[in-house]
């Protein structure tokens, strides 16, 4: 595992994270590590078809107007790039 020194830290972020820690049952490290890790690794990343369906649902558009977008769009297999 990796280990991470944070210098210059505020002393009073410092004693702040020791408060959550303990309001938490655990050590300060243990805390921030909690911290930093549902930060950086949220427990559900959003997924571009979703986000775009629920773009489309926000500006309104229904089942029936999605349909005639899909029967407008291009269907035609795409050609792979060719470098010659």
């Amino acid at each position: 595992m990796a280990t991470l020194t944070i210098r210059n830290l505020p002393e009073e972020v410092h004693r702040a994270l020791r408060m959550r820690a303990a309001t938490h049952g655990r050590s300060t490290e243990a805390e921030v590590r909690d911290i930093l890790e549902t930060t950086v690794r949220p427990p559900e990343r959003v997924k571009l078809g979703s986000l775009l369906a629920s773009i489309a649902r926000d500006a309104g558009f229904n089942d029936a107007e999605a349909e005639q977008f899909d029967q407008l769009r291009d269907k035609t297999p795409a050609e792979p790039v060719r470098f010659e």
